[in-house]
């Protein structure tokens, strides 16, 4: 959408648009985040083992490599089916695949069925994102882009917010009820499918010939290509290392010290004081994720993007150091979640930042293709961190401050400005 467009008053249309794509980032939020309130206990459970068991680290963290793979496939795919048969046909097409998936989850009873539902599911909630964000830049004015930004993973947020509420209304049941929560998304199709039309845009651009994904590699388009990848795949390489592992810690820091008093409760009060910890650590994230949301938008505002992504990542990594560079208890640990949570506010800028660096028939495509390439870096990260040489979980996660301050170098590399709005 050209700027000119900027005085535009906000249409109907406009408001359908963002409010389908908002809540499909919401529900993006919901299903992403069920399994990482159960992980341990719930793989433990399919296998027969204790949540400490190395054996059960490692399947979980398989089964949410598998995940991030799936979100990063899925944002290819889906992006293609976007261009073909449209934005709102595609995104109910996403919500669908991945609410369908988490239902299924319930009926889980192998580690590696349970792993096959989150691949599956995951393909819906990363095609989801590439979708939602193409509906959106092609609906709404530029000048409201910063917002936009910050409004959209907001939404991402509240979701999760949406899902520690479910742990803590079903801390008391059977690990595997959580799943059960992700088949709501699916309600959502029926109002998209009659209040939500396809942008004007790509009603006119649908029968041009589109170029391909080798046009990436080619000319002056190679190096943003490829810094762009870079710094995506180092930022979400740390950040979804830390956020799954750093609740998982938190579970076991709490399990720890109840373990080690001198009169231990029962198991089950154990079980549901370490879920209780761990719906508070996500939600602590979350509510200061939308807080860094909006400080993300006024900085981008006032410094532009690439700017503001460099720093908050800078920041983001030496958050991460600090928390993790010292010995903490669990409640110590929820409280360095507060500044860790405002830094995660970065990745709403790429929503809008990454877009307008590629030509306007390769944006879904440039914007999809490296972001979620970086996903695919992200599950090699968290699989990672099972692997480490450590005794402590907390010398693992330290380490994921690494990539996040990797990625401010390589970003200084990238683009001020893109191509015409």
């Amino acid at each position: 959408m050209s700027s000119k467009n900027g005085d535009e008053k906000i249409s109907g249309h406009q408001l359908k648009s963002g409010v389908a794509a908002w809540l499909g980032w919401m529900f993006d939020g919901l299903d992403m985040h069920l399994y990482t309130l159960v992980a341990l206990p719930f793989v433990a459970e399919l296998m027969g083992l204790t949540p400490d068991s190395g054996e059960v680290r490692e399947k979980a963290g398989f089964i949410q490599g598998a995940f991030l793979v799936g979100w990063a496939l899925g944002g290819g795919l889906f992006g293609l089916v976007g261009d073909r048969l449209g934005r709102t046909r595609a995104l109910m097409l996403t919500i669908l695949t991945y609410a369908l998936f988490t239902g299924l989850s319930f009926f889980a009873q192998t580690w590696w069925q349970l792993m096959a539902c989150r691949f599956l599911a995951a393909l819906g909630i990363g095609g989801e994102w590439a979708v939602g964000a193409s509906l959106i830049s092609e609906t709404w004015p530029s000048r409201w882009r910063p917002w936009l930004a910050a409004l959209l993973q907001t939404g991402v947020n509240v979701g999760v917010l949406f899902a520690t509420l479910a742990g803590h209304l079903l801390k008391d049941q059977p690990y595997r009820y959580i799943f059960l929560v992700g088949v709501i998304p699916a309600f959502l199709v029926l109002w998209i499918r009659k209040e939500v039309p396809e942008p004007e845009a790509w009603e006119k651009a649908k029968s041009l010939e589109k170029p391909t994904i080798i046009d990436l590699f080619r000319g002056k388009l190679l190096f943003t290509t490829l810094v762009t990848l870079v710094v995506c795949a180092l930022s979400l390489s740390g950040h979804w290392a830390f956020m799954f592992w750093s609740l998982q810690q938190v579970r076991q820091l709490q399990t720890h010290a109840m373990e080690q008093m001198e009169e231990p409760p029962p198991m089950v009060e154990i079980k549901a004081k370490g879920s209780e910890r761990t719906n508070e650590g996500l939600g602590i994230l979350m509510v200061s994720s939308i807080v860094g949301n909006f400080a993300a938008g006024a900085m981008a505002r006032f410094m532009g993007y690439r700017w503001a992504i460099l720093l908050l990542c800078a920041l983001y990594g030496c958050t991460v150091f600090t928390a993790y560079g010292t010995v903490r208890d669990a409640v110590d640990m929820l409280w360095w979640f507060i500044p860790l949570g405002i830094c995660q506010g970065v990745f709403g800028l790429f929503t809008m930042y990454l877009p307008p660096l590629f030509p306007t028939l390769l944006r879904t495509t440039g914007s999809g293709f490296c972001y979620n390439i970086g996903r695919l870096a992200a599950a090699g990260a968290t699989i990672a961190l099972v692997f480490l040489p450590v005794a402590d979980m907390r010398h693992a996660l330290f380490w994921a401050g690494c990539p996040l301050l990797a990625a401010a170098l390589v970003g200084l590399m990238l683009p001020e400005h893109g191509q015409e709005a």
